[in-house]
């Protein structure tokens, strides 16, 4: 369906890939992998056209329609949930009209033999299949049925898109995608802004989409459930897998096994003829053996051993200050929206050391919860926090906190005190940041690598309470300290 040519991609200099070719079929599961930088995103912006490549060609068949959804994108949108979702449809009503002007020009023609009234016909047959296709008698219903299936309440598809967080807005823009139904998708990081039963309703849709999927995904589970082929971007090159990512690393563990293997005997290759023109260098009667094995280096091709992404982060949450048994106590909390009841009589002991995990459909009301435990949203009942319990919140809007001019370094610098001005650095490099990385605007960074600078950023505030960690209290001067117990790092969204 599309054909990837000896495509090549140049950067200041170095080559992202080199003269990569693969083919794109109509019913392909692909999941797109290589370590951090080695060119996904970049590969899947050629294919859809957004960049050129240096060299080489992406020929899609005319006729074929391409969905990009990149890892974040400013919305900027002022219309509702459920208008802006609609908004997939601009291709629909475009496809109305040019059939409705064929049907014109064909009731007008009275060449019914003629070759250029079959054309007319054929072309309206395929323009009737696509509308077919693109669902048009039900388009509101399926674009609600789509937001809902990514987490969106009924109440929510008449609210204005501002009111809600870029990760929401992102929902927004993936439903658009899946209802434009195009014969390719391109999914990068689809899961980032997803909760668990979300993810597993977009699991289900892919399976059964009718078309072509390429994705880049961190998820693992989730390129399993999905994918049947790996295409991995190793050195400038790729490896193109028929098999899901589990199998794919087995495989690509043997074909590094025996990169190494051939490594090693190129070395005592090399190792071998330098040591016999090392010797005979000035023999004149070993004159041409010596020349021939020069030549030989010169044209032999250095094997290169394709680099294992095993990189993690590094780090360990501060020591928290010495509470008493009892970490938390909600007597009868209860929390509504008007008429509409979130929580009612919830009552929860936690004592010191617990570990525990909310978990629920959306709505249910996780978030809300875990607002009213830290202190900013007014509720009903009591809420109790031990003694000398002190509260750090990662959110899922998290990422919508930092400032996209400024750098990786001034991010954490900024907000450091005391011995941790000294450490910034290495606090950086445990999660990752290293070397030029650490000087990039946080606009131009992935949405993963957003994620572990905020939760970076949050690290370091080890429970202090004289120092704000964010916004949350700069918005509300004239709530500090009473109504709100304490500092968090966040903008909390609507849903």
């Amino acid at each position: 369906m599309i054909s990837i040519q000896n495509l090549s991609m140049h950067f200041t200099g170095e080559d992202l890939f080199t003269e990569i070719s693969f083919l794109i079929r109509e019913k392909d599961r692909i999941g797109l992998v290589g370590k951090n930088g080695a060119g996904k995103t970049t590969l899947l912006k050629l294919i859809c056209g957004i960049e050129q490549p240096s060299k080489g060609d992406v020929i899609v068949p005319q006729g074929v329609t391409i969905g990009y959804l990149p890892q974040e994108k400013n919305v900027n949108s002022t219309k509702t949930v459920l208008d802006e979702a609609l908004s997939a449809f601009d291709e629909y009503h475009q496809l109305e009209r040019n059939a409705e002007k064929l049907q014109q020009e064909l009731a007008e023609r009275t060449d019914y033999e003629s070759p250029q009234y079959e054309k007319l016909i054929v072309k309206l047959n395929n323009l009737n299949d696509r509308l077919a296709l693109l669902g048009g008698n039900s388009i509101e219903g399926e674009a609600e049925r789509i937001l809902v299936g990514l987490g969106f309440g009924h109440e929510d598809m008449l609210r204005p898109m501002r009111e809600f967080s870029n990760g929401w807005q992102m929902r927004v823009e993936l439903a658009k995608i899946l209802l434009k139904k195009p014969n390719l998708l391109l999914l990068d990081e689809p899961t980032n802004h997803l909760d668990i039963e979300s993810i597993q309703w977009l699991e289900s849709f892919l399976k059964a989409y009718y078309g072509a999927i390429l994705m880049v995904s961190h998820d693992r589970a989730f390129l399993d459930n999905i994918t049947i082929r790996t295409v991995e971007i190793s050195n400038g090159k790729i490896y193109d897998y028929k098999v899901p990512y589990s199998d794919y690393v087995s495989l690509r563990e043997e074909r590094v096994d025996m990169q190494r293997s051939a490594y090693e005997n190129q070395q005592r290759e090399i190792k071998n003829i330098e040591a016999f023109i090392e010797r005979f260098r000035y023999k004149a009667t070993k004159a041409k053996q010596v020349q021939s094995r020069v030549k030989l280096l010169e044209k032999m091709d250095e094997i290169v051993i394709d680099d294992i992404d095993s990189t993690a982060i590094h780090f360990k949450f501060p020591p928290a200050p010495h509470s008493g048994k009892v970490t938390l106590e909600l007597n009868h909390v209860g929390k509504s929206y008007g008429d509409k009841v979130i929580l009612k009589d919830i009552n929860l002991l936690i004592p010191r050391g617990e570990k525990i995990a909310f978990v629920g459909r959306n709505g249910e009301g996780k978030s809300t919860l875990s607002k009213i435990i830290c202190g900013v949203l007014d509720h009903e009942g009591e809420v109790k926090l031990g003694h000398e319990v002190k509260i750090g919140y990662y959110a899922q809007n998290q990422q919508d906190m930092l400032d996209m001019n400024k750098t990786v370094f001034e991010t954490l610098d900024d907000v450091a005190v005391g011995d941790m001005r000294l450490k910034v650095k290495a606090l950086l490099g445990s999660f990752l940041f290293r070397g030029d990385d650490i000087d990039k605007k946080v606009k131009v960074l992935s949405g993963g690598e957003k994620a572990r600078l905020s939760l970076a950023k949050m690290l370091l505030f080890p429970g202090r309470t004289d120092q704000p960690l964010g916004h949350a209290l700069e918005r509300h001067p004239e709530k500090r300290p009473d109504s709100i117990r304490r500092h968090i790092n966040h903008r909390f969204p609507r849903p």
